[in-house]
């Protein structure tokens, strides 16, 4: 018999499973140490940077003078980019393996997007922080957002229920009893014939994604065209609708609870 128990994270929200490792285009973190380095990242590691206040930061990047707002722009996207590239390099485990060169092009490209980011908020600098310190969070925000993007790029909607290595396994301490297996197989089938038949197909997508593939709500909003809020009330209705109808087939959260329990 196929294993269903995946389905089951759907149903019972909170629902303690484990999720097999997923394959980012990136592979993890690196120490600097013993590395050998290209002129770039030396270029990146040892440029001198101009030390400004925060009124000093806020007045040049906001000057009228065409000089004097490029000057303090090309400082601010060097900061942001060191900033990027350390934390490429030492903070994130899944890119260990890529070379410096890779890392320093990364951190480059993020760092282009993350100074048009700052530049973006900058009437929203309140003063609180450094602005260095406000300018860096913003950067590794932005960092963090991309890669995550780029590990659920190719994903399909289509493709979401398809068995694989990504789904979820029901985390058990000991063998259940025959008699409790023959239980589960009919509660499970019972669900995931009542995904099939409750939901609509937007629904039954939105669930699967987020409730099974752990993908973010961010990306797969984007993916459905539609906006956070919006996804939320989907996958709100189709929880509503699936608890129903279980119920209305005798099946409580309480008792598929028990009855899944190690």
């Amino acid at each position: 018999m196929p294993d269903r128990s995946p389905i089951l994270a759907a149903a019972l929200p909170g629902f303690i499973v484990h999720f097999s490792a997923s394959t980012l285009n990136f592979r993890p973190c690196f120490s600097i140490i013993g590395r050998q380095t290209d002129l770039s990242f030396y270029r990146l590691t040892t440029a001198p940077m101009t030390e400004r206040s925060n009124d000093d930061w806020i007045a040049a990047l906001s000057s009228k003078d065409p000089g004097a707002q490029s000057i303090a722009l090309a400082d601010l996207r060097r900061r942001l980019q060191r900033s990027i590239y350390f934390y490429l390099s030492q903070d994130r485990s899944d890119l260990r393996g890529l070379a410096t060169q890779e890392l320093t092009q990364m951190a480059e490209d993020l760092a282009q997007d993350a100074t048009l980011r700052v530049m973006d908020n900058l009437d929203k600098f309140r003063g609180e922080s450094r602005f260095s310190t406000w300018a860096n969070k913003i950067a590794i925000r932005l960092a963090i957002s991309d890669l995550r993007r780029a590990r659920y790029r190719d994903f399909s909607l289509d493709e979401l229920t398809a068995d694989g290595e990504s789904s979820p396994r029901l985390v058990t301490s000991k063998s259940p009893t025959p008699e409790k297996v023959a239980e589960r197989d009919d509660v499970l089938e019972k669900i995931e014939r009542a995904l099939q038949e409750a939901l609509t197909e937007r629904q039954y997508q939105a669930l699967v994604a987020v409730a099974l593939k752990g993908i973010p709500m961010d990306v797969l909003a984007e993916r459905m065209g539609t906006n956070r809020n919006a996804l939320y009330k989907l996958i709100h209705d189709a929880r509503r609708k699936l608890k129903a109808r279980l119920e209305s087939q005798g099946m409580s959260t309480d008792y598929m609870m028990n009855l899944f329990e190690n």
